[in-house]
């Protein structure tokens, strides 16, 4: 028997209301700041990963899809959404839009990583971008927006982690002096750290290892090597969500795994141990576009898993609007009658009216304990004999009471009611 592959897993109906509550709230939240959707191809040239995620990444190293397609063309399932929505901007010639071009998505995303709760190899994302501007006022507005949807889902108990990792002017001296440290330190990294160390120096920030923990808590930091302009810029940012109201915490160790990061990054993080260790983060890429072979072109974002927001709704009891159950029944009492259930329940669907409808061969009894289940408030019961005089009958199954109408007058008798939950 046929099972979902590893790491991946089917959204069922009864998963839905939590989806469309995020959902809902996603679209209402991005309308509000001015976002406009957009959604990239699920597969990209993998050189598009490669290049802009950066080697020495776990990403790049151990977590994408890649495959050659008939053509023989080095294709990847898309890890991450950034890269391709910067290299769609760059595509359409999006620069000659008033700028910033502000974008919203979510959309799948595909890396082979060891699956456990809230991290799937098959994950979907919300998320945004703001392109073409480096003002800082742009980073607080993407961090306002994600934690104005937060609020709205009813989350709570959770703290914004922010740090500057600075730019190409003051990065470079920073990691030769982070190195430096390491290699003194190295004996009391993990095995993996020391791997990284060789590899990608400020990956090592970003590990979980918990025997690295001590090591990293002691590292240099960067926020004590940034340059005028980059110390500009994360002063105004933290001036920005000061007049705004948004708490934070400064972490100088948060790096994010990514290398076309540059200035702003920021994760928000749920202070129970029982959640998952980040709902959502983000940041600056001024570099993203040149490392794709454009020229510099500001960009800042953010991304959201989607299953691990619903798992922290779910953890903290988060109620959500239930799936719409259909208004109206319609049963039937035998083979002559089936027709005319059809045309009945056709005609409520074209008034804007929900309706389901009894099938097979089942007896009356049998159809109106369905119809109890449904949890539709109106039966429509359409019987031979009363067809023949013209009729159906409607009942009401909150209350038993029921009435003969003509059924010409069905729709116009019905009152339509909102779609109802169990």
């Amino acid at each position: 028997m046929f099972t979902t592959p590893r790491g991946t897993q089917d959204i069922l109906p009864a998963d839905w209301p939590y989806w469309n509550y995020v959902l809902g709230h996603a679209a209402e939240v991005t309308r509000l700041f001015g976002y406009r959707r957009i959604e990239t191809p699920t597969f990209e040239s993998t050189s598009l990963f490669a290049r802009t995620s950066g080697q020495g990444t776990d990403v790049v190293d151990k977590e994408m899809y890649t495959f050659q397609d008939r053509s023989g063309d080095d294709l990847t399932l898309r890890p991450e959404d950034t890269a391709p929505i910067m290299r769609a901007y760059m595509q359409h010639g999006m620069s000659r839009l008033p700028q910033p071009v502000k974008l919203w998505y979510v959309e799948a995303n595909f890396r082979y990583d060891r699956p456990q709760r809230g991290r799937l190899r098959e994950h979907h994302q919300f998320g945004a971008e703001a392109i073409g501007v480096d003002d800082a006022f742009v980073d607080v507005e993407l961090i306002a927006l994600l934690h104005t949807l937060y609020v709205r889902l009813g989350l709570r108990d959770f703290t914004l982690h922010l740090n500057s990792i600075g730019d190409r002017n003051c990065r470079p001296a920073y990691v030769r002096e982070l190195a430096s440290y390491l290699q003194a330190h190295q004996d009391q990294l993990a095995p993996t750290d020391r791997e990284r160390l060789q590899r990608n120096t400020l990956r090592v920030l970003d590990s979980k290892e918990a025997a690295s923990q001590s090591v990293i808590r002691s590292a240099p930091s960067i926020v004590d090597h940034l340059c005028d302009a980059c110390r500009a810029h994360f002063d105004k940012v933290q001036r920005g969500l000061g007049a705004i109201g948004i708490d934070y915490q400064l972490n100088p160790y948060l790096v994010r795994g990514l290398d076309y990061y540059t200035r702003t990054v920021f994760e928000f993080i749920p202070r129970s141990d029982a959640a998952q260790s980040t709902l959502g983060g983000g940041g600056r890429y001024d570099a993203l576009s040149e490392a794709m072979g454009g020229p510099e072109i500001p960009g800042v974002g953010f991304g959201s898993g989607i299953e691990r927001l619903i798992l922290n709704l779910q953890e903290q009891g988060v109620d959500v609007p239930p799936a719409p159950h259909p208004a109206v029944y319609v049963a039937h009492a035998g083979e002559g009658s089936e027709d005319a259930a059809l045309r009945i329940a056709m005609d409520l669907r074209r008034a804007g009216i929900s309706a389901d409808m009894a099938f097979g061969e089942r007896s009356l009894k049998a159809q109106m304990r369905h119809a109890g289940n449904s949890a539709a408030g109106t039966a429509v019961i359409a019987g031979e004999e009363e067809l023949q005089r013209g009729d159906v009958t409607v009942r009401s199954l909150d209350t038993g009471q029921q009435q003969t109408v003509p059924l010409s007058d069905v729709v116009n008798r019905i009152q339509t009611p909102n779609d109802r939950a169990p």
